[in-house]
């Protein structure tokens, strides 16, 4: 873990007071900088030493083999892993003749700071060189959420005490050793030095650098320029080679004297255009760069940033850590999908390679929910881009005898990148996850033009997957077999809740839409017939009870498997531990099953089922996945366990900033920074949108005090703030002024004229407070804290 001191707790930044080597891919991930299109890991500017180097172009993408020791039909054969692209992040210094290294000589002082309201990383540095020599470096990065090509960064050396020449080499480098990430030889042979050298081009201050991956056949280029102030004399140089192009300045600098560089990148990549198209664009985004200048690319940077904390902003009184921690998840979730502009959102955003940089359904199930009601423009693009690959879904389907469209369980480009693996394979459940994410945009946004453009097609496929899954018995109730549902521990199995109450509702929008858009349907060949068999299969749905228990099995005979043996079998995670022979036919919990069910399906669902399902089902979940805390802290805030649901959003609240699983360092956990704003919006808030309304019931535990958050609401704003005994509801805007809501299931009529404050309703459980597995209690908030 990374100690609770190592950033002190303030509300707007990320601080490092002291640099751990030790430490430095986890701060790597957490100081990376992204605009949804570029990602620029939070590397030390003389790039090295060096946890993992990253750079990376959204959807930018080598594919590798998928080995299998028996293939078998169907089976995907090739995958697709991001590629660290050409690192222009690099500025090395010399002083004197002895190279920067904060590993040698002294480091006097050492501070970084990621600024959530500047949207950059400021490096400062005081170092003695092994010759007794002092420099002061200050370095401030950022990429442009305004000009999505761009990023910058200012690099300022000062003499401390005595006259020192000062060499600076800035460079763009390509195919950079990288850590060993795979066992496979054949996928180490591929990401070795993926890409291959096109282009090169410079001049005194400047260059670009093209290259083109070997099998996916993408080309990218990389440019940098270079604006240079210091007093007295300075030479400057510039050479590039094909990997490599550097820029390199020398000074003297007198006590106290400065030498300021700023250098400009500009990234671009394309499956189409050519070379001097490709060329061209780069050399356009720098020189817009240098138009707009170094202050005014701040000024856009801060500009952009404020219009989004004014309509995303959280304020949690009485819990500081809580605090930070909301605030850099927005952060994060902004900067992986700002500029995505058609791309995927990866699950790791742009920070890291882990899970090869795919995406999966953490984004539309935790990712999109959060964006819709923060910033819907990304929720637009990230949906926008599945449809782009609805043609690449249909093949799927038709390769694997389905009707309709099967989207992949991981993918870059929309092709399955996922090797045959039964809790992946089975879990069909993505695609009622992308339908529900089109029908939330439109409820949420009241924009119904997504729909028209392009979500009508999927919301279609999707509904005839599920119909040539699914089957009547003789009995007339419709089920589905063989699925996976969210946990992963339960494979291949039965009408599993989740799944059958998410593909009802794929059905039903469905069906709502085409009748919304009857000449588009018709194009579809939607046929009414069809349409009255989504509803019927929709209605007949079997979503299993078990009467006795008085909870829903996860899915068919869940309730009447093995009980794990917890006093014989607590090494977590499990999956590292036990095997699948053992897992798959017990009552044991991966991560939050029918508790997620019960939160974006919840009106399917009674008060008391849902106190004894929380109660049932907190007692078998091990939490082996990190996208499980944040369920179950809604679930639980919901049925009245308060405290217990205040533990549960630390645990998905500090994932990343205590490095909770251990793997921050391949990046960052996108679902589980967003499930912080679920647990505190959707928890302790009460948002559900469910039956197509904005329902709000906010109850506070006794760890905060006041809860302050932002929604956006079919075109109107809304501010919620909520203290222990009262809710204040303040509408800043809105189409016609005013706006009318559910507060604690009752309706409630809103006006931009003044606010409306209403008492809360105490939330008292109906049940005790559940325990959970040995060794599973949740990571309380004091532990973290310490």
């Amino acid at each position: 873990m990374i100690p609770q001191d190592y950033f002190p707790i303030e509300p707007w930044q990320i601080r490092e007071t002291r640099l751990d080597l030790d430490l430095l891919g986890q701060t790597e991930a957490l100081f990376t900088l992204s605009n949804g299109h570029i990602g620029l890991r939070g590397n030390l500017d003389e790039g090295e030493p060096y946890g993992l180097p990253g750079t990376y172009l959204n959807s930018f993408y080598e594919v590798r083999p998928l080995p299998y020791a028996e293939a078998g039909f169907g089976y995907p054969q090739a995958g697709q892993t991001v590629v660290n692209v050409t690192n222009g992040k690099i500025i090395r210094l010399t002083v004197d003749d002895e190279p920067m290294d904060v590993r040698y000589g002294e480091l006097i002082d050492h501070e970084r700071i990621l600024d959530m309201r500047a949207g950059t990383l400021t490096r400062r540095v005081h170092w003695r060189s092994p010759a007794g020599k002092q420099v002061k470096v200050h370095s401030t990065r950022l990429v442009s959420l305004a000009q999505r090509g761009v990023a910058a960064i200012e690099y300022i050396v000062e003499s401390v005490d005595e006259f020192v020449r000062v060499t600076v080499q800035s460079e763009l480098v390509a195919n950079e050793d990288q850590p060993t990430t795979s066992g496979d030889p054949r996928v180490a042979a591929i990401l070795e030095n993926p890409l291959e050298a096109v282009e090169r081009e410079h001049t005194d201050t400047s260059a670009v650098l093209l290259h083109r991956t070997r099998g996916s056949d993408l080309m990218m280029a990389a440019g940098m320029h270079h604006e240079i102030e210091v007093p007295g004399r300075v030479q400057v140089t510039t050479m590039a080679i094909p990997d490599v192009a550097g820029t390199t300045v020398v000074c003297g600098l007198r006590p106290g004297q400065k030498l300021r560089i700023v250098k400009y990148l500009a990234y671009g990549w394309s499956s189409e255009r050519s070379r001097p198209a490709l060329r061209d664009q780069v050399i356009a985004a720098l020189t817009g760069a240098r138009y707009s200048g170094w202050q005014g690319l701040l000024d856009a940077q801060r500009t952009y940033l404020d219009e989004f904390w004014d309509g995303a902003d959280i304020e949690v009184d009485g819990d500081p850590d809580c605090q930070q921690a909301i605030r850099f998840a927005l952060f994060h979730i902004l900067q992986a999908s700002a500029r995505a502009e058609r791309r995927a959102i990866p699950s790791k955003g742009l920070t890291g390679s882990g899970y090869d940089g795919h995406t999966f359904w953490d984004t539309e199930t935790f990712l999109l929910p959060v964006l819709t009601y923060t910033a819907p423009h990304a929720t637009a693009d990230a949906l926008r881009w599945r449809a782009t690959t609805l043609d690449l879904a249909r093949e799927r389907a038709a390769e694997l005898g389905l009707a309709g469209a099967a989207f992949p369980w991981r993918t870059i480009r929309g092709q399955e990148c996922s090797g045959y693996w039964p809790a992946g394979t089975a879990a069909w459940h993505i695609n009622a996850d992308i339908a529900a994410a089109f029908e939330q945009y439109r409820v949420v946004t009241g924009d119904g033009s997504l729909e028209a453009e392009c979500g009508l097609a999927v919301l279609v496929e999707t509904a005839r997957l599920w119909r040539s899954l699914g089957h009547h018995d003789r009995h007339g109730v419709w089920h589905l077999s063989g699925v996976t549902g969210p946990d992963e521990y339960t494979a291949i199995v039965r009408d599993n809740v989740f799944t059958n109450l998410m593909a009802a509702h794929n059905l039903r929008i469905a069906a709502d839409a085409c009748a919304r858009h009857p000449d588009a349907a018709h194009e579809l060949d939607v046929t009414t017939e069809e349409m009255a068999g989504w509803r019927d299969a929709a209605d007949a749905a079997h979503i299993p009870y078990d009467e006795e228990l008085g909870v829903h099995p996860q899915c068919d005979g869940f309730t009447s498997a093995a009980e794990w043996d917890f006093d014989a079998r607590t090494t977590y995670p499990l999956l590292l531990h036990e095997p699948y022979v053992r897992l798959y036919p017990a009552q044991v919990v991966k991560q939050a099953d029918v508790l997620l069910a019960m939160h974006w399906c919840s009106h399917a669902f009674t008060p008391e089922q849902k106190a004894r399902n929380v109660d049932y089902y907190e007692r078998r979940t091990v939490r082996d996945s990190s996208l499980s805390a944040c369920t179950q802290a809604v679930m639980c805030a919901e049925v009245g366990h308060l405290d217990l649901a205040h533990d549960y959003t630390y645990e998905t609240a500090f994932v990343d900033l205590r490095d909770l699983h251990d793997n921050t360092r391949e990046g960052l956990h996108m679902a589980s920074m967003a499930g912080t704003w679920l647990a505190l919006v959707a928890g302790f808030g009460g948002l559900r949108d469910d039956d197509g309304a904005l329902s709000l019931d906010p109850a506070l535990p006794d760890g905060i005090s006041r809860l302050r958050f932002r929604l956006r609401w079919q075109g109107a704003r809304l501010t919620v703030n909520a203290t222990d005994s009262e809710v204040t509801y303040t509408l800043r805007d809105g189409p016609d002024g005013t706006l009318t809501i559910n507060h604690a299931g009752e309706e409630l009529q809103l006006n931009t004229h003044s606010p409306t404050t209403v008492p809360a309703r105490r939330r008292e459980p109906l049940l005790p407070t559940p325990t959970q597995p040995p060794g599973r209690e949740p990571k309380h908030r004091r532990e973290v804290a310490r």
